[in-house]
């Protein structure tokens, strides 16, 4: 969790009188950070009796468009009684009601989130088995809602939103002319050439992966929450496929940061890569021939958020764990494999 904001005394004050005065919590309040704190910062806030979960957007500067509470409650709100498990937002702060950004409270809901290993209730591999079957039907349960129903319609431009969302990329570490960095170039101009029409509108999670979901706290495995609503838009939804499939390690080939946060992936009994895009398909009878542009614009895509990341590092502005450009090349070069494209060792420490 960053370090760069803390609550001051006033500001507990406020947060307190605003949770009683939506009959949220009621007295003196206790926080602590939870999760890995390299976007938004979210709090486990309780009373002593009752526990709920605050999310906040980090200090400035942000991306434009970039960790938006009040969509991102809005999306939440929406999915409430679908099949998709969500917390319930219990209340929403704007900017200036407590402090200087807005912010939402949601329920908490009790789980764990397995990252680099499986919760002792999921030892059976059959049980991990069916985690990976109820990632894939949550995912594809996501995909079916009717987002213009839910009154999703200013979420996002489904149209054109394949190569729409290259460019947009694409200007975030682009120079004053427009060019990428050196070794950003080949996947950029390949993912240009090769961007397939869209497969469908639906929302799409855009960070769809196992540290994002709360797993049931007893057996049968399965996913009781998903978390991380920040990147959530309307567009391609094998955008999602094609995001999960990259956040999934393969045994015995190297791995980037957010596939270093889903090891337990590889214990026994969980599906292969493979098999959890053929689940998909069964499920929801997608064509999958362009599965590896998805996949290719995935790892391109955290790379561009990487480096972003870490030029704000470096410059004395952002959270420090991204000042590793190493993990910018880790993304780089998985999004070269996936396109098919060589790896050159020589443009590997270019930019910022």
């Amino acid at each position: 969790m960053s370090e760069q904001w803390t609550w001051s005394p006033a500001q507990l004050d406020r947060l307190r009188d605003f949770l009683d005065e939506h009959d949220v919590l009621h007295g003196s309040l206790t926080l602590r950070p939870i999760g890995d704190g390299h976007s938004n910062l979210t709090y486990l806030v309780t009373d002593g009796e009752r526990e709920v979960v605050l999310r906040r957007p980090p200090p400035p500067p942000t991306p434009p468009g970039a960790h938006d509470m009040l969509r991102e409650a809005q999306l939440i709100g929406a999915l409430e009684g679908s099949e998709v498990p969500v917390a319930r937002v219990l209340a929403v702060a704007q900017r200036d009601d407590v402090i200087d950004v807005p912010f939402y409270v949601m329920t908490y809901v009790r789980g764990p989130v397995a990252t680099t290993g499986s919760p002792p209730h999921l030892a059976n591999p059959a049980e991990r088995r069916r985690v990976g079957e109820s990632l894939v039907a949550t995912l594809a349960a996501l995909h079916a809602v009717d987002w213009r129903a839910a009154g999703l319609e200013n979420m996002g431009k489904p149209k054109g939103f394949n190569l729409r969302h290259v460019k947009r990329m694409a200007a975030l570490v682009a120079d004053d002319d427009g060019n990428p960095p050196d070794d950003f170039a080949p996947v950029d101009a390949w993912l240009r050439a090769n961007a397939p029409a869209e497969s469908g509108e639906a929302i799409i999670h855009n960070d769809f992966r196992l540290g994002n979901v709360i797993l049931g706290p007893d057996t049968p495995g399965r996913v009781v929450a998903v978390l991380d609503w920040e990147l959530a838009t309307i567009g391609d939804p094998l955008f999602d496929l094609g995001y999960f499939l990259s956040s999934y390690p393969v045994a015995g080939e190297e791995r980037t940061p957010t596939e270093d946060l889903g090891t337990s992936l590889l214990e026994d009994g969980y599906p292969t890569r493979d098999e959890i895009a053929a689940m998909y398909a069964a499920r929801t009878g997608a064509d999958l021939s362009a599965l590896p542009w998805y996949v290719a614009m995935a790892q391109w895509k955290l790379a561009v958020l990487y480096e972003y990341g870490h030029r704000r590092a470096i410059a004395g502005v952002g959270d420090p764990y991204y000042a590793d450009r190493g993990l910018v090349v880790s993304f780089l070069r998985a999004a070269h494999r996936a396109a098919g494209l060589p790896w050159s060792r020589g443009t590997s420490a270019s930019s910022s």
